[in-house]
């Protein structure tokens, strides 16, 4: 939201220590109300150029993705079979991206153009460019009060340069200790004009990079475990998620030779010629042809992007000024996954031939069969086949993402106020191609029709035999367009009212008026049930009308006492949200602070719009075939314990807003000169909350799709007990999700003379509970778990994230250490829930069936050579420590998505700045 921009200056984390001029009257993140002091009661964790610099990380996400309020939810750049594959955002406090609200110079941006989890609405972090970045801003407290929607867990305000003079040409390439994964990224930095002298600026920033692909296969032969599907060798059973072709009681996974289904026996038989196609050696006993998605798929997707941002200021006399910026952003990714298989289970609106709207191409009267004559069938009757067409090639998915945003407003006094108002432009644009996709018709006639001009399908072994003509009727591409739009008008004014025994009462009062668009059709062939692929889509617009006012009240000498009050009207409801937060400083060096918050997100398009639909797919126990977390007699196997299994979700206009309440409470003490100590409790809980009805949950269900390959039990088959396919999973209105936890943030600076100066700084998030109520009965508690597993990509949800900083200055040279450190997890789905995963020999996995704690060390350095050029160098995981083995995440072959450093190994950067 629009109502606040930030231009607080550094807090704890400021570093002179020579005498200050008098603190000019700041705007702080959180409040509208310029103030002497930068600290509020608020907690705020400020990020300066200097530290960005230091970390030796090459973008704005890269960096926030390390703080320890980060969690659950977050998208890493090699999330790629991901619904937002191509973006990057940050989730505080596990609440999900769509409740961290984003800002750029304290307005919001157009969010991404494809929801995450085909849900959650959001900023992408990839369109911010790194180098013209001053500092960034993080409110750890809720802040509807002031910005609106959406700042439930909290606020991230990125603030860009504003009057920067000179040029600056800055260039960097990074390579990983396998001569692999290289990065380039170049900028170049233009200003002119000083405000307060020439009484305008105008400043340029142009920054281009690109990474190199980076493929799993590149590690798992490597890195132990890494990015391997086959985690056979520490001792885990042969048919984990990222295994296929293996053949179970009535069923087989996809394989590359094709799998029939023997008529006589109903149990799959593979075809001939598996050495020639799977990378696997030690293969099926049951006779499949066993293949892992390391042989395809990408660890690192290929990215190519370009940045520019602007910005134009003008005094107009009169304490007046016009301002301007305008930004753009092309990124373009493209991620490898696995080839396609021909019997998927497939959702999409209900028509008229599927009233349903599911067509089950693996069994019943959809299913895809090779036809009685087809030569490759002995059989002399049609069978059900499974196949992964590696002779089409794995599908990649390419994401071609642009954004814009331009501003223009004008700031100045009038009458003793000091405003600000401006109109917003922001939207964004997302090309989505997937190739080598299937046209579901023409392969089912390519394999069954004898009468069809494409039949024979050869395949297998065998598929060299085919024609071009042949895969160019078969083989497909999927595409689509999705936009989003944003337009903001806002006016704010602020001013110092009355004096008080403590000091000026403070008010600001504002207004907004805001228009959002979203328009995310599904890839084309998914409207009907024509591709292998499930049916996304997500459409809608409102208008939003808002007023607030906030004051900031010294009622005592020491004592400030803020409150806030924001009015959002929506077309179908309105809210009412107030902020209060008291702070008390006895004396200069200690304080003592806390807040009261609520705030609300109102329904996203993609969950209230009656045109919205997705499917999703989680790791989930199927309550049927793995009972108590055990294999079922009459067929059942390991896999049916942690099952890949796909949900529907619709959108439902009855929903209502979620809302929350938030309280913190803590300290602020400088016990020594040159040391600072806050640590702030704080409480999160979100009530109403939109959420689609759990996996394990939507797995019960008694109309969940599943094959026939039922459970045979003395003899019998049990209808309805097949291996678990699709299930439905409503959006609705479920009870609440409570987080409460602690963080602490210490620095100490070191003043050495002639050793120059240096800094030691622990930042600390502790998880005390994460429970998420689905009724009054049916509660899940994450902390310290693998869970929650219905977000993105299954971290987890450590209770402990630790950083830990030190810096050395000695002119004209510089080093920083950076340590980061995440606790382990207990590898449950949730807590007191079984074992999430287990070893062949049937014991807990991993051992004590928890996954290991993770820590990694980075080091970066800095050399003046002139006042003009700076040369700079950084390592990533000095220690080249591999990540544990995660057998439960679906974000990362074998590792966990939050221990990527570990998975990529020990990476090289270097570079050189030169100013003119």
């Amino acid at each position: 939201m629009a109502l606040a921009s930030a231009f607080a200056l550094p807090a704890l984390a400021q570093t002179a220590a020579a005498p200050q001029a008098p603190m000019a009257r700041v705007e702080v993140t959180g409040s509208s109300i310029k103030r002497a002091s930068a600290e509020t009661a608020s907690p705020v964790q400020v990020v300066t150029r200097e530290d960005l610099a230091k970390s030796g990380k090459g973008t704005v996400a890269e960096y926030l993705q390390t703080l320890t309020a980060d969690g659950a939810g977050s998208l890493p750049t090699g999330f790629g079979n991901g619904f937002a594959a191509g973006s990057t955002a940050i989730s505080l406090r596990g609440l999900g991206a769509t409740s961290t609200l984003v800002l750029l110079n304290g307005r919001r941006m157009a969010p991404f153009a494809r929801a995450d989890d085909g849900q959650k609405s959001f900023t992408d972090l990839s369109t911010v460019p790194m180098e013209a970045v001053e500092r960034i801003e993080i409110l750890k407290d809720g802040a509807s009060s002031t910005y609106g929607a959406d700042a439930i867990a909290g606020v991230v305000n990125i603030i860009l340069r504003k009057d920067f003079t000179g040029l600056v040409l800055k260039g960097e390439v990074g390579q990983s200790r396998y001569r692999d994964g290289d990065m380039a990224k170049g900028s170049i930095t233009w200003g002119k004009g000083k405000l307060d002298e020439d009484g305008y600026n105008v400043l340029l920033n142009i920054e281009s990079y690109a990474n190199q692909e980076l493929m799993n296969k590149d590690r798992s032969s490597r890195r132990k475990w890494i990015g391997a599907g086959d985690i056979r060798p520490w001792g885990y059973p042969q048919n984990t998620q990222f295994a296929a072709g293996f053949i179970t009681p009535g069923a087989s996974s996809p394989t590359p030779t094709g799998a029939l289904r023997n008529p006589a026996s109903g149990n799959f038989v593979s075809l001939p010629g598996c050495a020639a196609l799977s990378a696997t050696a030690a293969q099926d006993p049951a006779g499949g042809c066993l293949w892992h998605a390391d042989q395809f798929r990408s660890m690192q997707p290929e990215i190519s992007g370009l940045n520019v941002y602007t910005r134009f200021a003008k005094r107009l006399g009169g304490g007046h000024e016009l301002y301007a910026e305008a930004g753009y952003s092309r990124r373009d990714t493209e991620f490898t996954l696995i080839p396609p298989s021909v019997s998927p289970t497939v959702a999409f609106p209900p028509n008229a031939a599927f009233p349903t709207g599911v067509i089950n191409y693996g069994t019943g009267a959809n299913a895809i069969v090779l036809a009685a004559n087809h030569p490759q069938n002995p059989y002399g009757t049609p069978v059900r086949l499974r196949y992964s067409a590696f002779d089409i090639g794995p599908s990649t998915r390419s994401a071609d993402n642009a954004f814009m945003r331009a501003v223009v407003g004008v700031k100045g006094q009038v009458a003793g106020w000091d405003y600000d108002s401006a109109y917003v432009h922001s939207r964004s644009t997302l090309d989505l191609n997937y190739s080598n996709m299937l046209n579901m018709p023409a392969l089912a006639a390519a394999l069954g029709n004898p009468a069809s001009n494409l039949f024979p399908y050869y395949i297998g072994a065998q598929a060299g035999r085919n024609p071009q003509a042949l895969y160019a009727a078969v083989a497909r591409s999927a595409t689509s367009h999705s936009t989003t739009r944003l337009d903001i008008l806002d006016v704010k004014a602020s001013r110092e009212l009355m004096p008080l025994p403590g000091g000026a009462l403070g008010v600001a009062v504002g207004a907004e008026y805001r228009r959002e668009k979203l328009n995310n059709p599904s890839l084309s062939g998914t409207e009907n049930g024509s591709t292998n692929a499930s049916y996304v889509a997500a459409r809608g617009d409102q208008d939003i009308k808002a007023v607030f006012v906030e004051v900031a009240a010294p009622v005592l000498k020491g004592v400030e006492v803020n409150g806030a009050l924001r009015y959002d009207r929506y077309e179908n409801f309105s809210s009412t949200t107030p902020k209060v937060g008291v702070k008390w400083t006895p004396v200069p060096t200690f304080a003592l602070r806390g807040t009261y918050s609520e705030g609300f997100r109102a329904p996203g398009p993609a969950e209230s719009g009656v045109a919205s639909q997705s499917t999703g797919t989680a790791t989930a126990r199927d309550p049927i075939r793995c009972p108590g977390n055990v294999p079922a007699a009459g067929g059942a196997t390991v896999a049916d314990c942690a099952v890949a299994v796909g949900a529907v979700k619709v959108g439902n206009p009855n929903l209502k807003p979620e809302t929350s309440k938030g309280v913190t409470l803590g300290l602020v003490w400088d016990p020594l000169t040159n040391t600072s100590f806050a640590i702030d409790a704080w409480k999160i809980k979100r009530s109403d909350e939109i959420n689609p009805l759990p996996y394990n949950e939507a797995a019960a269900l008694p109309d969940a799709i599943r094959g026939d390959n039922n459970l045979v039990v003395n003899g019998v088959a049990v209808p309805n007990t097949g291996s678990l396919l699709l299930s439905r999973a409503p959006y609705r209105n479920s009870s609440f999700t409570e987080v409460k936890g602690i963080d602490l943030d210490v620095k100490q600076r070191f003043r050495m003379g002639d050793y120059g100066r240096a800094m030691l700084g622990l930042t600390w998030t502790h998880i005390s509970s994460w429970e998420r109520a689905e009724s009054d009965t049916v509660r899940y508690q994450y902390a310290g778990t693998h869970g929650n597993c219905d977000t993105s990509n299954c971290a987890g949800t450590p209770k402990n994230k630790v950083s830990l900083v030190a810096s050395w200055d000695l002119a004209p040279f510089s080093v920083t250490a950076t340590g980061n450190y995440r606790s382990d997890m207990q590898n449950v789905a949730f807590a007191g829930d079984p074992c999430a995963s287990k070893f062949a020999n049937g014991a807990d996995a991993p051992t004590d069936c928890r996954l290991a704690s993770f820590t990694t060390f980075d080091l970066s350095a800095r050399y003046n050579v002139s006042p003009h050029l700076q040369v700079f160098a950084a390592i990533n995981n000095v220690l080249d420590k591999v990540a544990p083995l995660d057998p439960l995440t679906y974000g990362g072959l074998s590792y966990n998505p939050m221990d990527a450093s570990g998975a990529i190994g020990r990476y090289f950067k270097l570079g050189a700045r030169y100013q003119f």
